[in-house]
């Protein structure tokens, strides 16, 4: 499994509410800063860092989307 995001790429983060609901926030911009390890399930996971706050996550491929 490869990842489909770079490093340094701008990508739109959708939060996730409890459980993996759906977030009642609105998706921000964040940067890819690393490639994490994939999980033991196949899940890709990426760190990243917020564009307009001092805020760092780690996330899964799948709660990311590109910007356009």
């Amino acid at each position: 499994m490869s990842y489909a995001y770079k490093l340094n790429e701008d990508v739109r983060h959708q939060p996730q509410g409890p459980q993996g609901r759906s977030g009642t926030e609105r998706p921000m911009i964040y940067t890819i800063v690393q490639h994490m390890p994939i999980e033991s399930d196949g899940r890709v996971r990426y760190r990243i860092k917020c564009k307009s706050e001092r805020i760092e996550r780690v996330v899964t491929e799948d709660q990311l989307s590109y910007l356009q």
